[in-house]
């Protein structure tokens, strides 16, 4: 794995790429940027930007989708992958907040977790982007971000790589630097087609300059 020294380096130059890298989940409360991360579980966040103001015109609180019921929200999100299973799990959230919280986002991993339908990676984000609580979401980018700069250990558990991240950088970098990793996956080191040749970081990439060698022609 590259150092703490290096792996800061390497993060200054994702800053120079992406400056304004943020969450891209339109949301205009803690409870509409909730209902949006569960809804982004395994979909992306074009798609949900496609249906969430529909959905919150209609069941702008947890009191208006606890009022209505499961079948009423299905339409909604009908575009949205497992969006059966997610209206389950948006109505048995909103029970709870009602329940549990008067209503309200709770303000806490362990609080957020406790609801259906949210896992570790949707708690961290609200906390973050909802609270601008210190969290570090694990997506898909960012574990591969990861572990392609060799950030964290190649075999490194979703918790592990967090783990690590949290470690290797400032607190209050966290937030910044997961929306900045998420910009850089999403739109330069692409999963099937990275963008070697003009990637500002490639001298600390090994996986990169493997690549960038299976490309280079062959010398008679």
């Amino acid at each position: 794995m590259i150092s703490k020294e290096k792996t800061r380096l390497v993060i200054e130059e994702m800053f120079q790429l992406f400056p304004e890298a943020h969450g891209e989940l339109i949301a205009k409360n803690e409870f509409e940027l909730l209902i949006s991360v569960m809804l982004s579980a395994q979909a992306t966040d074009v798609s949900v930007n496609k249906v969430t103001p529909a959905l919150f015109s209609r069941f702008d609180t947890p009191e208006a989708v606890v009022e209505a019921s499961v079948e009423e929200i299905i339409p909604y999100i009908r575009s949205i992958g497992l969006y059966r299973n997610k209206a389950k799990n948006i109505y048995a959230c909103c029970q709870t907040l009602l329940e549990r919280f008067n209503g309200q986002v709770p303000k806490t991993r362990e609080e957020l977790m406790s609801l259906a339908g949210v896992g570790r990676k949707t708690a961290d984000v609200v906390l973050a982007d909802a609270f601008g609580i210190p969290a570090f979401a694990v997506d898909t980018h960012v574990e591969r971000i990861s572990k392609r700069l060799r950030i964290c250990r190649l075999d490194a558990s979703v918790l592990e790589v967090e783990e690590t991240l949290m470690k290797k950088i400032p607190e209050e970098l966290w937030i910044k630097t997961h929306h900045t990793m998420i910009f850089f996956g999403r739109y330069h080191c692409t999963a099937r087609s990275p963008k070697c040749e003009t990637c500002p970081v490639l001298t600390y990439c090994q996986e990169g300059k493997v690549r960038m060698r299976k490309k280079a022609p062959a010398r008679n």
